[in-house]
């Protein structure tokens, strides 16, 4: 689909389009592609990597052929990213069963914490070559 990794997020979520407007700002060499775990493309490339297709509570990095989940998957994006984002992959030294605690946590209340959406993002003109089928989002209730 493309030589670009791509991170599969949960496309209701205000947290998770935040973190995708984060890296948009962060990666001016347009490196990352985007894709909503309820699209058609999320679903695919979830259901090609072996990957649950209706569990929308991790964010999903794909890079060289290999799925990073939950914190490893923040964690690889956080060091691609200009800027200070960089400092942040310096986590990775804590255990990941530490490290993916807070991130279930943080998950499991996302919406709580931070809200939903009605409907999945929709990029504008200038972004839409960086999102894989960005038309076709279906939601389902969490």
């Amino acid at each position: 689909m493309t030589n670009h990794p791509i991170i599969l997020f949960d496309g209701i979520c205000n947290l998770c389009n935040g973190s995708v407007q984060y890296v948009i700002r962060h990666d001016p060499a347009a490196l990352f592609r985007f894709a909503s775990l309820q699209s058609e493309s999320g679903r695919q490339l979830l259901k090609n990597l072996g990957l649950p297709q209706n569990n929308f509570n991790s964010f999903v990095l794909i890079q060289n052929g290999r799925a990073f989940t939950q914190s490893t998957a923040a964690l690889n994006v956080a060091k691609q990213l200009k800027g200070f984002s960089k400092l942040i992959y310096g986590f990775i030294i804590v255990p990941p069963f530490i490290r993916n605690r807070v991130y279930k946590i943080i998950a499991k209340n996302r919406y709580k914490w931070f809200g939903e959406r009605d409907h999945c993002m929709i990029p504008t003109p200038e972004l839409k070559s960086r999102f894989l089928n960005q038309h076709s989002c279906h939601l389902k209730k969490h």
